[in-house]
Formats: C-alpha cells, structure tokens, sequence
C-alpha cells in the first residue's frame, strides 16, 4: 500500500515554499539588460501558479482514476522542478497504479537520493518492490522507514504482506497486529490480520474479526467474499452465498482466482477455500 497522495503531498507543498522563493527567483528570472535580450521570463507568481494548477490537475486525474493523465501532470511539474522530491515520488505512486513497476521504483530512487530523510518515498518504494516480488528489498525499505518513524502503521502493514510473500507468517501477524494497535481504524491492516490468521488455522478467531470488519464496514468487498469462503468451508452455505452476492456486487474481481492470487495476494489457504466455494457452486 502506497502512502496517500494528500499525506505525500504534504512534503511538496513545504518544498514548494522552501524552494520557490530565492533559489527559483535567482535561477529563472536573472537579470539582463534590456538591450541584450527580449526574452521576458516569468515572475516567481506566475511559477507558483503554474505550478499549483498542475497539481490540481494532477490530484484531480487521481481522484478520477486517470492515472496516465496525471502521470502527464507529474512529469510537466518535472521538467519545470526537477529537484523537487515529493514530485518525483508522486510521479512513481502515478505509475505503480498503472503497473509501470520498474519506472515507479526509478522514480523512488530519485525521491530518495533527493530526500533520504523522508519516509514515504522508501515505503511507496517498498509497495513498488513487492509488485517484483523482491520482498527481502521491501521489507529493508519498511525496516528504514520504522527507523525514521517507529510509529507508522503502514510500515507495519507493508512490511506483513512482504513477510506473508516469504511465507513467514508468524512475523506478518505480529506486524499486522501491530499496524491495528497504532491505528485501530486501519480497516486494511485489520484484514491483512485476519487473513492471516485464517492461514494459520485460526480459523475461529480469524472468522470473527471478518464478522467484525463486514458489520462496521458493510461496501468492504475483500471481508465479505473472504468472510464467503471462510464460512462455505464451515458448510454454512446460505450465509456464504448471502455474503458473496454483496462482494460481487461490490466487486467482481473477486470471482477472479488470478487476481487474487498475484494482485491482491490472499493466502494460499484462503485461495483454496474460494478456488472450492467456485468450483462446487458452479458445478
């Protein structure tokens, strides 16, 4: 999971301001006589401004789910702020969701060798890095994001579904644990803790906590179709059913094993438990 785009924008606005002023004034607009050029180069004003629409536009194509088109955005803001990490990093976070992997995971670098104090670009770097599945890289981000901040609860959470895809599971329910500890609203890491636990044969205690997370979030497909083959492996088939139609509903990625499997990354176990809820309930 990468860091929201508003909380990693929070690191672009103080760079804008830090660096926009002086630096940029000295650097775009130098002084030359009249009579030697008549070129006029733009104010300072006008470079925020064109900035700052470019990253409206940006978060706009983001929140419509253009990712491309604000992958376009990211990198105009580029070529004018080459220098600027946090933009760097949202050009990678453009690019993860369109599953351009290696060129988000060049554009973390870039974030990280321009600001190798901030956390995000190392945990979006780590998201990036589990799409390749080079978990043992992605947890060393997780780990240094901990480092700067003990107290991240996506940290924890990316680092337990890094561990989960080594198979070490008993460490990804401790740092899932402990993603819910620090932020209890945290519906994901909740799930991640759930499913989890379902891989481990804590079936009971695994079936609750879906329970739990279906009744407080009642659109939460991933509970409701985990929840659905969970429960069908119990033989409680009219609940089940009950639940799958509201994932489906919801989201019918869900009917797609594929997907599961290399995209969302259920455990094997709860693979198996839906492979045979659709496998019986097609037949």
């Amino acid at each position: 999971m990468i860091r929201l785009l508003a909380t990693v924008l929070s690191l672009f606005v103080v760079t804008m301001i830090t660096w926009l002023v002086p630096p940029v004034a000295a650097a775009q607009i130098s002084p030359t006589p009249p009579a030697q050029s008549k070129i006029v180069e733009p104010s300072v004003v006008d470079l925020m401004q064109d900035l700052d629409a470019l990253y409206q536009k940006a978060l706009d194509a983001t929140n419509q789910g253009d990712f491309g088109t604000a992958e376009t955005y990211w990198t105009q803001m580029l070529d004018r702020f080459p220098q600027n990490p946090a933009v760097w990093s949202n050009r990678g976070n453009a690019r993860v969701s369109q599953n351009k992997l290696e060129g988000a995971i060049a554009d973390y670098n870039k974030s990280i060798e321009l600001a190798p104090n901030a956390p995000d670009p190392y945990l979006n770097r780590g998201a990036a890095l589990e799409g390749v599945g080079k978990w043992d890289q992605a947890i060393a981000d997780y780990n240094h994001v901990l480092e700067l901040d003990p107290k991240d609860p996506l940290a924890f959470n990316n680092r337990g579904n890094a561990e989960a895809g080594l198979g070490q599971w008993q460490a990804a329910i401790a740092d899932f644990k402990h993603a819910c500890d620090l932020a209890p609203e945290y519906a994901f890491a909740r799930a991640n803790y759930a499913l989890a636990l379902y891989q481990t044969e804590q079936t009971d205690e695994a079936i609750r906590m879906m329970r739990n997370l279906v009744r407080k979030y009642p659109k939460f497909a991933d509970m409701r179709a985990a929840l659905t083959a969970a429960l069908w492996a119990q033989g409680k088939l009219g609940e089940a059913e009950s639940e799958w139609v509201a994932a489906v509903g919801i989201d019918s990625r869900y009917k797609n094993i594929e997907w599961l499997t290399q995209t969302r990354r259920w455990p094997p176990q709860m693979i198996a438990a839906m492979e045979k809820f659709l496998t019986l309930k097609s037949s």
